[in-house]
C-alpha cells in the first residue's frame, strides 16, 4: 500500500495547482496556499484541507514550494511568516522555483540547521503535464531528502532526474534548460515573423516547420498561440527576464560568454516594455511584428 502523507503546496499558480491536484489524486492530505484566496478556495472545494496552514504546520511531512523566484522562496521558508521554524524535525521541503544554484545551497544549509530536509527540485513540463502528474523534475539533495519526498515525486512527476547528493545541481540543470527554452521561444517568434515577410502564413509555418528539422518542443507548443491570436498566459513574458537573468548571472560568475541568451533576453525586455509582460510568452512575436510592420493573427473578439 502506498504511503500517504500530509503535505502543503505553497504557490497555486499553473504549475503549483496541478501539483496539488496530483497529490490529491494520489490520496494525500494537501493544504494549498496562495496569496490569491480564490485559488485556495477553489482547491479546498476540490478536496484540499480546510484548516489554516499555521495550525497544520507541525504535523506536515512535506512542503512543496512553487513560487516565482528566490526572494519568494526565501520568504516562504524563513521570512516573517516562514514555515520552516514550524516544521517537525525530519520534515522535507521540495523547492521547485527557478533559482541560482548558490541560493539552493544556502537554503539547504539553513533547512539542515533547523533539522529539515531540502530537495533542490526545479520542474519542467508546463501546466498540462503538471495537472497530469507528469512533470520532469531535475533534483539534487541527500538520500534522506529523496526518500522523504518520494510520495510527492511519485504523485507529481513522470521523470525524476537524480543529479547529485547536494542542492545546487538541480538548479544548475534547470538553468541550462531555461537557456534553451527561452532562446527557442524567441527564435520561434523570429522565424515565424521572418516567414511572414516572405509570404509564409503563420498557420502554414506551424504545419510545415513542426514536421521539419527546425522544430522544437517550444515551437510546437507556443507558435499555435500566435496562430490563434490567443495570448492567455500559460507562461508569461515576465518569466523570461527573470530566468534568463539567472542564466546570465551564472554565466558571468563562470566567466562564460552567452551572447545568444543575451540577445533573447533583450527581446523579452522589449516585450515587457511594450506592456506585454503579463501576456503569454509567445507575445514576444509582437516585438518582431511591430518592428517589421507586420500584422499578426487576431483571436475572436
Amino acid at each position: 500500500m502506498a504511503t500517504t502523507i500530509k503535505t502543503a503546496v505553497i504557490g497555486l499558480g499553473s504549475m503549483g495547482y496541478g501539483m496539488a491536484q496530483s497529490l490529491l489524486r494520489a490520496g494525500h492530505s494537501v493544504w494549498g496556499v496562495d496569496i490569491a484566496t480564490a485559488r485556495m478556495d477553489q482547491f479546498r472545494a476540490e478536496g484540499g484541507q480546510g484548516s489554516a496552514l499555521a495550525e497544520a504546520a507541525g504535523d506536515l511531512d512535506a512542503v512543496v514550494v512553487v513560487v516565482l523566484n528566490a526572494d519568494q522562496t526565501e520568504a516562504v521558508l524563513f521570512g516573517e511568516d516562514g514555515i520552516v521554524p514550524h516544521l517537525r524535525k525530519g520534515a522535507a521541503v521540495m523547492s521547485s522555483a527557478t533559482v541560482p544554484p548558490e541560493f539552493a545551497r544556502r537554503m539547504e544549509a539553513q533547512c539542515a540547521a533547523a533539522g529539515v530536509l531540502y530537495l533542490d527540485a526545479p520542474i519542467s513540463g508546463g501546466a498540462a503535464k503538471s495537472a497530469q502528474g507528469k512533470l520532469s523534475v531535475m533534483a539534487s539533495g541527500t538520500a534522506d531528502a529523496f526518500a522523504a519526498l518520494k510520495p510527492v515525486l511519485d504523485a507529481t512527476a513522470e521523470t525524476v532526474f537524480e543529479l547529485g547528493d547536494a542542492a545546487g545541481a538541480g538548479s544548475a540543470m534547470k538553468a541550462v534548460n531555461q537557456l534553451l527554452a527561452g532562446v527557442h521561444i524567441a527564435t520561434m517568434a523570429e522565424a515565424l515573423t521572418f516567414g511572414m515577410t516572405q509570404g509564409v502564413e503563420p498557420a502554414k509555418f506551424v504545419d510545415v516547420i513542426s514536421k521539419c528539422a527546425g522544430t522544437s518542443w517550444m515551437l510546437e507548443n507556443r507558435a499555435p498561440h500566435i496562430v490563434a491570436g490567443d495570448y492567455t498566459p500559460h507562461s508569461s513574458v515576465n518569466i523570461w527576464p527573470k530566468d534568463l537573468g539567472i542564466v546570465l548571472d551564472i554565466a558571468k560568475s563562470a566567466k562564460f560568454s552567452a551572447p545568444i541568451t543575451a540577445a533573447a533576453m533583450q527581446q523579452y525586455l522589449a516585450a515587457a516594455g511594450m506592456g506585454l509582460g503579463h501576456e503569454d510568452d509567445a507575445a514576444v512575436a509582437k516585438v518582431y511584428a511591430r518592428n517589421a510592420g507586420l500584422t499578426l493573427p487576431e483571436g475572436d473578439k
